[in-house]
């Protein structure tokens, strides 16, 4: 899920900047323009750090270790959790339907990586019968 939002996010900003300021996160939505002039540099920048996102979502759902995973959730966590405390500080420019979305998209991310951190439950054991060991 993570490494989705991040090739699209990634994607859009990298290689067609200014339609992803004027039309993020759909056409009629303006969640980047409402809050300032358009800045080309920042938003190729937002697209190369939403890549190496999906780099490191990638590479963990490639190798499902407990370190890769916990590496990705950290990674998402450092970026997500200023990003979405910036967006709660900023709601009022928008209206109520993206007030919520904001807050639902945003805080999503934060529990999803943070679920990656969670410690890994060790396999049940099974005997030949497929019952749990005793």
């Amino acid at each position: 899920m993570m490494a989705v939002v991040a090739a699209g996010i990634g994607v859009w900003a990298q290689f067609a900047p200014h339609s992803f300021y004027t039309s993020f996160p759909l056409p009629g939505r303006h969640w980047v323009s409402a809050l300032g002039p358009y800045n080309e540099h920042m938003t190729r920048d937002t697209g190369g750090l939403f890549l190496s996102m999906l780099l490191v979502s990638t590479w963990a759902t490639a190798r499902p270790r407990t370190e890769t995973m916990r590496l990705a959730g950290a990674a998402w966590l450092v970026f997500s959790i200023p990003h979405f405390v910036f967006h709660m500080l900023h709601l009022d420019m928008y209206d109520t339907v993206d007030k919520i979305a904001n807050i639902i998209a945003l805080g999503g991310m934060v529990v999803l990586a943070a679920l990656l951190l969670l410690p890994t439950r060790p396999a049940m054991p099974v005997s030949v019968n497929g019952e749990g060991k005793t």
